[in-house]
C-alpha cells in the first residue's frame, strides 16, 4: 500500500480511545488471573503466618470466615469471588489435629466448588504422616488423608519435612517436601553466640543420619543415644502367623488329629 494511503490510517487509529468499560474488564481479567491466599485456620497463629506470607508477597489476605457451630460443626464462607484465580490456603495444625482437617478438606471444596483455577495447600506439618505404614490390623491413614484431600480439591500439596519421602507417592497431585534444615542452621549460627561448643545430639539410632547431616554442616560433635531395643514391625504379633480356628464338626471315632 502506498505511503500516501497509510496517513489517514495513522491519523484514525491514533485518535482512537477504548471506552471505560474495556480497560475496566481489562483490569479484572488480569485480577482473575493473578492468585489470592486465604487462611484456612481461625487461630492466631495461622491467621499471624498468612498475614506476613501477603506482607512478604505484597498481596492482600482473602476475605473468608472460619467457625465452629454450637454442635462442633465446622464452616467455612468465602467472602470474594475466586473465579478463575489460583489459591494459596494456610493451614497450620494446632492440638486439635482432626478439626484442621475438616477446615482444610471444607475450604478446598469450597474453593473447588467456586470454580478456583488451582488449590495449593500450605501445610508446613503435615498431619498422620506416622501413619503411613501398615501396623497390626490398622490401617494407611496417611493415604486415607491424601485421597479426601485430592477429593475436596486440592491441586498441589507444599508442606515441610515429611516423616518419609514415600508418602508423597500416595498423592495424585504434585507435593513440594521442602526442607527447613538451612533454615533452623541460620537460626543457629545467627541466634546461639556460643553454638561451637554444642554437641548435636540423635534421640535414637533411627535419628543419628539426619542428626549427622547437622553435624556435619555445623562442623559440631555427634552423640546417639541407645535405649532399650524395641519391637519392629516384623516382630509385632499381627494374626497373620496364628493357627486357624477349629470348627465344631463330627470326627470319625477311630481318626486321630494332631
Amino acid at each position: 500500500m502506498p505511503r500516501k494511503l497509510l496517513l489517514p490510517y495513522k491519523s484514525v487509529f491514533s485518535r482512537f480511545r477504548a471506552p471505560r468499560g474495556l480497560h475496566d474488564s481489562l483490569a479484572m481479567n488480569a485480577a482473575r488471573s493473578g492468585y489470592r491466599v486465604f487462611s484456612a485456620n481461625s487461630t492466631a497463629a495461622c491467621t499471624e503466618l498468612a498475614k506476613r506470607i501477603t506482607e512478604r508477597l505484597g498481596a492482600e489476605l482473602g476475605k473468608s470466615v472460619v467457625y465452629q457451630e454450637t454442635n462442633g460443626e465446622t464452616r467455612v464462607e468465602i467472602k470474594e469471588s475466586v473465579r478463575g484465580q489460583d489459591i494459596f490456603i494456610i493451614q497450620t495444625i494446632p492440638r486439635d489435629v482432626n478439626t484442621a482437617v475438616m477446615e482444610l478438606l471444607i475450604m478446598a471444596y469450597a474453593l473447588k466448588t467456586s470454580c478456583a483455577r488451582n488449590i495449593i495447600g500450605v501445610i508446613p506439618y503435615f498431619p498422620y504422616s506416622k501413619q503411613s505404614k501398615m501396623r497390626k490390623r490398622g490401617s494407611i491413614v496417611c493415604k486415607l488423608l491424601a485421597s479426601m484431600l485430592a477429593k475436596a480439591g486440592l491441586t498441589h500439596i507444599i508442606t515441610m519435612d515429611l516423616h518419609q519421602k514415600e508418602i508423597q507417592g500416595f498423592f495424585s497431585f504434585p507435593v513440594d517436601n521442602l526442607r527447613a534444615s538451612p533454615f533452623l542452621l541460620q537460626y543457629i549460627q545467627e541466634e546461639i553466640p556460643d553454638y561451637r561448643n554444642a554437641v548435636i545430639v540423635a534421640k535414637s539410632p533411627d535419628a543419628a543420619k539426619r542428626a549427622q547431616s547437622y553435624a556435619e554442616r555445623l562442623r559440631l560433635g555427634l552423640a546417639v543415644i541407645h535405649g532399650e531395643a524395641q519391637c519392629t514391625e516384623q516382630d509385632m504379633d499381627d494374626g497373620r502367623h496364628s493357627p486357624p480356628m477349629v470348627k465344631n464338626a463330627t470326627v470319625h471315632p477311630g481318626l486321630e488329629l494332631p
